[in-house]
């Protein structure tokens, strides 16, 4: 809760991921790579209700065993490659946070495992200091615009950004992207045309907690910053006795 508003997490984790076979139990650094998610949004001080939405059984005991709800299976027509996450996030958000006593959710993808807990109460503060406007984390982009270029068929290439390619380094403006790992957004505001990728404030992360898992080489390069010392992540342990109070 924050300054009396409720908060709940949502973390989608479907059990047929197309790049990596069941990438969200895949063990990181020896536990399942949900967990992480899991145990950050657990350790928030702001976050009321922990939910996992998964179509899978195994996904749903691994997460329960980690402290979070899975109220139910979710449909698994809603969990094929071309469900759209409003449509999970809709589908959850009406089954249990409908009852108007729920202010905002947090969406937290399971393949961004290094995203801490005080990453997620820095951007829930933030977000409601600036007006609850719609929030989505992002990290300084690795390649400036200004040195990508479009091909056309004659193999001529195209500026992404009319600005001359001589300007210092030290001179460009910083660029941002989205790194999927924080969605903030009033639960009432939600409805079928929301893209969350597109929600107004900006809340800056650092690039060694911005780690998406998409390819194999992302989980060697997540297990080196566990591993290194780079990273002040949450404690991941299996429930011994949820801390968070269960509201079904």
């Amino acid at each position: 809760m924050y300054k009396g508003n409720k908060i709940a997490a949502l973390i989608p984790a479907r059990g047929g991921s197309k790049g990596i076979k069941r990438k969200n139990v895949r063990l990181l650094a020896g536990k399942p790579l949900i967990s992480y998610t899991i145990a950050a949004a657990l350790d928030s001080k702001y976050i009321d209700r922990v939910i996992v939405s998964t179509e899978d059984e195994e996904i749903a005991q691994i997460s329960k065993s980690f402290g979070a709800e899975v109220p139910h299976l979710r449909p698994r027509e809603l969990a094929e490659d071309t469900t759209a996450t409003i449509e999970v996030v809709l589908h959850e958000a009406g089954a249990f946070l409908s009852s108007g006593e729920w202010d905002s959710l947090v969406l937290l993808q399971p393949t961004q495992p290094l995203r801490t807990w005080e990453d997620i109460d820095k951007a829930i503060a933030f977000y409601y200091e600036m007006g609850k406007k719609s929030l989505v984390s992002v990290s300084e982009a690795g390649d400036h615009p200004l040195f990508m270029r479009q091909l056309n068929k004659d193999g001529r290439m195209k500026k992404l950004l009319n600005l001359p390619s001589t300007v210092r380094r030290q001179d460009m403006e910083r660029i941002y992207r989205v790194n999927g790992a924080i969605y903030i957004n009033q639960i009432k505001e939600l409805t079928e045309t929301t893209s969350f990728n597109d929600n107004e404030l900006g809340f800056i992360m650092d690039r060694s907690h911005s780690v998406d898992i998409d390819e194999l080489s992302d989980f060697a390069l997540a297990e080196y910053y566990l591993s290194d010392g780079n990273l002040s992540g949450s404690d991941v342990k299996e429930k011994k006795g949820c801390r968070k109070q269960s509201f079904i």
